[in-house]
């Protein structure tokens, strides 16, 4: 096959008149190509792909299921794409890739039918690329369906280099993902979970909500779900759309992952709360934490200021704490400034640093394809710095909490090492696990060392969220 069939080119591209792809198949495809052509987060843009078309229950849920499945093998369905193609994916036109990973995924993972998933990818790709694009497609397609999911997995990890290696191909995540996993697990005595846990990070997670505690009657939220294993404030979503949940609770049940709830609680709970305590939520967007941070302040009597730099997430900020009957100032400042231009202002601050994401695979799974090592170099900066302020910005005696989406070693222990250091007797580490397992429904399998917290999606259901609560003694 020659390059210009592979290529699709783009002025060839004819505008179809008629559309006779499935609904759900148009939507995932358009929100493929979005997190592709202009770098969307597919948890934001699918509901309202899905809104927009009018899909009933079924078809969003197709559509779900074919949008965050190809996501998230992305990288395996690239490696039989090649194989069958005879040619790198880079060579490949990008729309018509796009097609095709969206057709291998059916073909190797779901139970549509074979002629439903080849023939509309065909359609798919003549309304997107050029008319010998679909002739590409089509034969690339016919070749992955005769062999079973199997047989190509075994003939795609007969080229793995290594362990770590095979474990990338096999279960969908870049080498460098694989290998800052085993070393953060291997701090805990836990190597032996790793493929546990890119297992788990293409499962599809739970809906978890959380309730607002002293705004939510426990009878709004009984029959909904079941309690969450662990969080105090929330359930499991037995069914139904949480966007319309909400929506008829005016935003005080909304969701949140439990290891989310947990690393705000983890604040608001360390300590009982003398009246008039100030918080600050260093980091505010897009305001799911600042949200439970603002009621557990309204029952302490505390007040909150919750800072977002980023002037669209402040507004998503200020959304959430809507649902707060308290008045909660949005600033938006620069955190790093914060040691500087507010001194020794704070009892309690979280800083949830902005991090890589890794944490949150399942729920975001494009974000494996989008960071690169050199993006942890450029945040351990950034962390290190807030860090520092958040620190300056604290009162003696009072707590901050460090909490990141990301299980990698130079985001999460470094960082706080590198700012014990600095401080030197002026901060110490607080027994985190302590007041974690504290507050949990149940207990929660936890290693040894106290001063801090990671949860994981295989052993905990919840994202990677690391935390750790630091006290300034001078």
């Amino acid at each position: 096959m020659s390059d210009e069939r592979g290529r699709g080119r783009q002025q060839e591209r004819p505008r179809p008149q008629h559309d006779f792809v499935q609904p759900a198949r148009r939507v995932a495809y358009e929100v493929i190509a979005a997190v592709r052509e202009s770098d969307a987060y597919a948890n934001l843009l699918l509901p309202t792909r899905i809104k927009r078309a009018a899909l009933n229950t079924a078809d969003a849920a197709l559509a779900t299921e074919l949008t965050y499945g190809t996501l998230r093998m992305q990288g395996f369905y690239d490696r039989v794409i090649a194989e069958a193609a005879g040619r790198p994916v880079s060579a490949i036109d990008p729309a018509i890739l796009d097609v095709l990973r969206l057709g291998a995924h059916q073909l190797l993972a779901t139970r549509v039918a074979t002629h439903a998933a080849v023939n509309e990818s065909v359609e798919l790709a003549r309304q997107v690329g050029s008319r010998a694009a679909t002739g590409f497609t089509n034969g690339v397609l016919r070749t992955i369906s005769r062999s079973s999911t199997e047989e190509w997995r075994e003939r795609i990890l007969a080229d793995a280099t290594g362990e770590d290696d095979r474990l990338a191909i096999e279960h969908s995540h870049p080498v460098w993902v694989v290998r800052a996993f085993r070393q953060s697990l291997r701090l805990e005595g836990r190597e032996a979970e790793l493929e546990d846990l890119l297992i788990a990070d293409n499962a599809a997670p739970r809906v978890n909500m959380v309730a607002l505690p002293g705004l939510v009657p426990a009878e709004e939220t009984a029959g909904l779900g079941e309690p969450n294993a662990f969080s105090p404030t929330g359930f499991v979503l037995a069914g139904g759309d949480p966007v319309h949940l909400m929506h008829d609770h005016n935003g005080r049940i909304r969701v949140q992952d439990e290891g989310s709830q947990l690393a705000a609680l983890a604040l608001s709970r360390a300590r009982p709360a003398a009246q008039g305590e100030r918080w600050l939520d260093l980091c505010a967007g897009p305001g799911g934490k600042a949200a439970l941070l603002a009621a557990e302040a309204l029952a302490a009597g505390a007040t909150l200021v919750a800072n977002e730099l980023v002037p669209a997430r402040a507004t998503l900020v200020r959304k959430a704490l809507a649902a707060v009957p308290a008045s909660v100032p949005v600033w938006e400042e620069d955190g790093t400034t914060f040691g500087d231009a507010h001194p020794e202002a704070f009892d309690r601050i979280l800083l949830d640093a902005p991090c890589t994401g890794l944490g949150a695979l399942r729920r975001r799974p494009e974000a494996r394809w989008r960071k690169l090592p050199r993006d942890v170099a450029e945040l351990s900066d950034l962390q290190s710095g807030l860090i520092d302020a958040a620190l300056g910005a604290l009162k003696p005696g009072g707590i901050l909490a460090y909490v990141t989406c990301s299980p990698h070693i130079a985001e999460t222990r470094g960082i706080v090492a590198t700012a014990l250091k600095k401080w030197g007797g002026t901060v110490r580490t607080l027994d985190t696990a302590g007041v974690v397992q504290g507050l949990a429904n149940s207990p929660l399998d936890l290693p040894a060392d106290g001063g801090s917290v990671q949860l994981w999606p295989h052993r905990h259901g919840t994202d990677a969220m690391f935390i750790t609560l630091l006290e300034r003694t001078d």
